[in-house]
């Protein structure tokens, strides 16, 4: 893969969501920075909007892959993107998102599905081994979280983080009192494209760095990383990713509803969703992505639509 186009898609997608959502903010009294996209289609049975993170690349695969498919059931789509989570949660509860095509619910969003949840409803779960993780370079010699404890100097005291709302975040901020690294590490927040332009730079000249990262992530394969063990497990257990609808979605949209609850993918054919789209096409190209996607992969399944 090649590394410097990656880090501009991702760069990119996050700057098109900034503009796009520009006043969006995951804090008390912020707006939710809900923005129109296209409808794109012509379909008669009505419009479902999809909300989601560009920079988050599962929700990003995902959305296209529902698009298309949602479009070839007769329904227009709306693509809205934003660049925290905190809010599109907020909008999926007060029904301006029809769809979060990504969701981690049980455990990196849990505090969300705790506030919003009675206005929310499970559409079904597409991959059951998601997960969050610490990780440094392959080359590095430290192999577990608790091997971090006064190695801070090495690493400048800073964890290398996403966003600020991101349920990664706070997960993070929890783990590091179960290691006993409060105030030697201060975990560094900004977007995901800063924190993988912060990884590719020190992968290139053998640095040492820590960063947040996820399972099932295009990143983990683009760059030699490696996960830090953690025996505590206080980075959490696996969870699924979730297909989310606002109250009522069901009763409104039930073929889309049917549609979207056989959707069960494996590592191998997420993988190829998400690298198709992500690396192999790229932005402005998602839709030629889900094209090659369904031509490999389609007929291992009984829920495509053609």
């Amino acid at each position: 893969m090649r590394k410097s186009r990656i880090l501009t898609i991702a760069a990119a997608g996050v700057a098109a969501s900034l503009s796009l959502a520009g006043c969006a903010t995951d804090g008390a009294g912020g707006t939710t920075g809900l923005t129109g996209g296209g409808s794109v289609g012509g379909g008669d049975k009505g419009t479902i909007t999809l909300g989601f993170l560009p920079s988050w690349t599962d929700g990003l695969s995902t959305a296209y892959l529902l698009q298309d498919q949602l479009e070839k059931l007769g329904y227009d789509v709306e693509m809205k993107t934003l660049t925290e989570a905190g809010p599109l949660y907020t909008g999926l509860a007060q029904g301006d998102v029809d769809v979060f095509p990504s969701a981690w619910p049980e455990i990196t969003h849990a505090e969300y599905m705790d506030t919003y949840g009675e206005d929310i409803e499970d559409l079904g779960t597409y991959y059951d081994d998601a997960k969050l993780t610490i990780a440094v370079p392959e080359y590095s010699d430290i192999d577990s979280i608790e091997d971090l404890a006064g190695a801070g100097a090495r690493f400048d005291g800073r964890i290398i983080g996403i966003e600020p709302g991101a349920g990664l975040t706070s997960q993070t901020q929890k783990m590091l009192p179960a290691y006993g690294l409060e105030g030697e590490y201060q975990p560094v927040t900004s977007s995901t494209a800063a924190m993988l332009t912060e990884l590719k730079a020190a992968t290139e000249k053998q640095e040492d760095i820590v960063v947040t990262l996820w399972r099932p992530f295009w990143a983990n394969e683009a760059f030699a990383v490696k996960d830090l063990e953690d025996p505590k497990g206080a980075m959490g257990e696996s969870e699924g990713l979730h297909f989310l609808g606002t109250a009522g979605f069901a009763d409104e949209f039930p073929d889309a509803a049917a549609l979207i609850e056989q959707i069960v993918l494996d590592d191998e054919q997420y993988g190829s969703l998400e690298d198709l789209v992500v690396n192999e096409y790229g932005e402005g190209r998602e839709a030629d992505a889900v094209d090659a996607w369904l031509e490999e992969h389609g007929d291992e399944f009984d829920w495509v639509v053609g």
